[in-house]
Parts: structure tokens; sequence; C-alpha cells
């Protein structure tokens, strides 16, 4: 779908059209547009169930048969994933290529995909998509050939199809490997650190990359694009004399493919070991939408074993609504901060809530340091904040916030070489 804009017919089958239902339909033609492809029609089919065949029941199939041979598109588009069968039969009836949600979706994470981590993951998940529908039909085959003595070439190059994909797969997913080690060192540095990881999460195009920016002034790029950012970025935020380290990562979406889930694990780590999610609303969007959006969030941090750590809700892009909008929203999110990338609205006040979370992660210490111990005045001051000296006449007296490691590894120093403790008194 990246040559260029092609031509686009959208199908879709619920059992009610809704507001939920639009929005999706309204979602799966944004997507085809980040894809590169131009919706020219959208054709709704109620019905309690998908046919298990054709997707469409019989009448509405006709409908888009005739369609097809109209308006000539060059790709159908399905909001809603289909069994290989299902896709086969649409094929083979409507003479023109046809992809699913699933596919569209991977599709453009291939087109942003930039970084070899990125690229690698992207790939896995194709092929994991790939082998799944492909299995369905291997079976359908296999069945048509079936039973010892039947079996001929034609099954022969069926298990070659298997091998090559599981051998691809396998190799990708040990260079995946190879790559996710050096990150989890860089990981249980940033631990040792005592610094806290806050993740942003949201739904795609919540507008996370450009408070990210905001926030810490990093060089992040932000469109306004469906799935813009895949590669985790980390950057510092300093405010005060606290420090955290603030993680953007690929944003979710609604029936986020289960592919993507897996080929993503490592990247995902950054949302799954974080100290604090902050989960990024659009203010822009409908309440309806918005809710539905946050669902899909839940359902997706829940899913990568995110759902328990604590979070906060930031709801960005008020610069998009009225002074009476906002008034409103704030009576229907009072929980919620607020804030605008771009008048900068909110901001210090989420800047403020992030240092105090740094701030927990600090522990308070009193303790006189030897005169002759002055290599610890310096870690004190390297790693502390909210550092106070007062001179003795046995040493310097030292108040100071430290990151619980520091602070255990001062303790260490201070009873192996001194017999302290860090609140002074002797060990």
């Amino acid at each position: 779908m990246r040559q260029g804009p092609e031509r686009a017919v959208l199908i879709q089958s619920v059992p009610r059209a809704d507001e939920d239902s639009a929005d999706s339909l309204s979602e799966m033609a944004e997507l085809l547009r980040t894809a590169g492809a131009l919706v020219q029609h959208r054709v709704v089919q109620q019905r309690p169930t998908p046919d298990q065949r054709s997707y469409l029941g019989r009448g509405k199939l006709e409908e888009v048969i005739e369609l097809v041979k109209e308006e000539r598109p060059d790709v159908v588009a399905v909001d809603g994933e289909l069994s290989p069968r299902q896709q086969r039969t649409l094929e083979d009836r409507l003479g023109v290529r046809v992809v699913d949600r699933t596919a569209v979706i991977l599709d453009i994470f291939a087109l942003h995909a930039t970084t070899a981590e990125g690229k690698l993951q992207v790939e896995l998940a194709q092929l994991e998509y790939s082998y799944s529908r492909q299995e369905g039909l291997w079976q359908h085959l296999e069945r048509l050939g079936g039973g010892v003595g039947t079996r001929g070439p034609g099954e022969t190059q069926l298990e070659s199809d298997r091998r090559l994909l599981r051998n691809r797969m396998g190799v990708l997913r040990r260079r995946l490997r190879d790559l996710d080690t050096s990150r989890t060192v860089m990981r249980d540095r940033r631990l040792a650190s005592g610094i806290p990881r806050v993740a942003l999460a949201g739904y795609t195009n919540a507008g996370k990359s450009s408070l990210m920016n905001a926030l810490s002034g990093a060089g992040v790029d932000v469109n306004d694009a469906l799935f813009e950012t895949l590669d985790p970025t980390t950057r510092t935020i300093a405010h005060g004399e606290y420090t955290i380290l603030l993680s953007d990562t690929v944003g979710f979406i609604r029936s986020l493919p289960h592919q993507l889930v897996e080929a993503f694990q490592s990247t995902l780590d950054e949302v799954r070991e974080a100290d604090l999610v902050l989960c990024v609303a659009d203010a822009s969007q409908p309440e309806h939408r918005r809710d539905a959006q946050a669902i899909a969030v839940d359902e997706v941090l829940d899913e990568i074993g995110a759902g328990s750590i604590p979070r906060i809700q930031v709801i960005n892009k008020v610069d998009l609504l009225t002074e009476s909008e906002i008034a409103a929203l704030r009576g229907r999110a009072a929980s919620a901060m607020l804030t605008s990338s771009i008048t900068g609205q909110g901001l210090e006040e989420l800047r403020d809530r992030l240092a105090d979370l740094a701030r927990a992660r600090h522990t308070p210490i009193d303790v006189v340091i030897p005169w002759a111990a002055g290599d610890l005045v310096s870690e004190i001051y390297r790693d502390g904040r909210e550092v106070h000296e007062e001179s003795t006449d046995v040493g310097l007296r030292m108040t100071a916030y430290l990151p619980v490691p520091a602070a255990r590894r001062l303790e260490t120093a201070l009873s192996t070489r001194l017999g302290l403790r860090t609140d002074g008194s002797a060990a």
C-alpha cells in the first residue's frame, strides 16, 4: 500500500450501527489513509455475526461485487479480522486484493519502523500473522490431500514453506533477544541509579510525543499520523533538584493485533517496568470516543502486565477547546490533569507531580562525616538532593535526600569504615 495513493472500498459487519461502530469505521479509514490508501466507498452490513465463509451475507456480498466492478478499486479493506477462509472467499468473489484491520496496522508499522530493532519487531509480527493465516490454508489442503499413501510433492512444498517461516521467525526472535540484552543492561543501570521511570501510554495520535517534547525539551519527531512513534525514546526531565526518566513508546489502538504485542515485548518493557504511567488522552475527541479509547488503553496495559502500575490520567491538547469546554471537562474528569503541549497549560503542575514521585524515591539522611572521609561527602553531593552541611569539631554534619540505593551504599560505607549509621547513631 505504500506506492502512492490507492483506491479502497471499506466494508464493515456489525450487529448494530452505533457510535462505537461508526468510530471504528472512521478510524479504519484513517488507518488506510496513513497506509497510503484513500477510501472511495464505505459499505456497512448489520447482522449478528459475520458470515463464517464470506464475511458478508449473500445480498451484501453481491452488492460489493457490483461496486467493485464499477469502481475498480485497488483494495477492499475490512474493518475487522478475517479468517483465512473469509479472506480467500472474498478475494475469489471480488477479484481484488482484500486486507483486514490487522494487515493494515502491520503495514503502517512497517512504514514507520526506522531502527534495526523496530524493523525486526515488525518483520516478526508480519511473519507471525502470515504463518497463522497460512496454517489455515495448509490444514485445508492437507484435508484435501489426506492420508497415508496419498502424500505427494504438494505436501512436501507445504512442509518446506512451514519450515522456512518457522526458521526465519526463530532467527528474528534470537536477534531481538540479543538486542534486548543490551537494553536490559541499560534498564538495570537506570534502576541502580534510583531515578524513577515514567512511561507515556495512550491511544495512537493522542499527543504523547508532543507532551514529551514539552516536558523535556527533547527533539522527538511529532506528526499528525497514526503510529508515528514505534521505537521507544527515553529523556531526562529535571525539575528543581529532582530528575525522572520519561519514556515514549508505541501508541495503542482498539483491537491491537496480538502479533504486535508479542513482537514488541522488549519495547513495551518500558511501560511494564515503569514506576508510573501517564495515560495520555486527546481532549479534542468526543467524550464517548475518549472513553472507548481509554478502555482500549487499559486492556493493552492489562495484556502486557502493566495494569497494576500507578497511573495519572493526562488529557492533552486542551488548547483545541474553548474555555467553557475546558470547564466542563474539569467537571467530568476531576482527577485528570489537563495539559497543552502548545500553550504550556498544566505542564508545570505535571512536572510538580513528577518531582513528587522522585522525592518519594529518596530517603532523608542526617550524618556526621569525619574529616578523613571526604570521598563520602563528594558522593552525597553527587547523588543527593536538598543537601545541607554544617561544620562540627569531628567532621561535617550533612542532611540530604538520597536515592534509596545510594543511601544504602552510604550506610554500608559508614558502617564498614566508621561504625556509624546514616542517622548518626552507632552501628
